[in-house]
């Protein structure tokens, strides 16, 4: 039996605990996400993700990611904290 040398093990261990090997969050396109996809922002609960919802559906899509902060209760802080994963297209 080939065992897995220390140092592999080691590094490997590292990694995961330094969060090295996690991949970066899906964007999540404000004009189409649901209301459980957009509660995964930052900041974004059940509540704010439904006023996003109901923005849209009352102005219609958003231009820009930054136009989330129309929304009430979104506000300039959040969507910069977000704006990696923010998409309008």
């Amino acid at each position: 039996m080939k065992r897995t040398p220390f140092f592999a093990t080691l590094v490997l261990l590292f990694s995961l605990v330094t969060g090295f090997a996690h991949a970066e969050p899906a964007a999540i396109n404000i004009n189409t996400a649901d209301v459980a996809t957009l509660s995964e922002l930052t900041g974004v609960g059940q509540s704010k993700a439904e006023a996003i919802v109901a923005y849209r559906e009352a102005n219609g899509p958003f231009s820009a990611p930054q136009d989330l902060a129309n929304v009430k209760g979104i506000g300039a802080r959040t969507v910069e904290k977000n704006a990696a994963r923010l998409t309008v297209e």
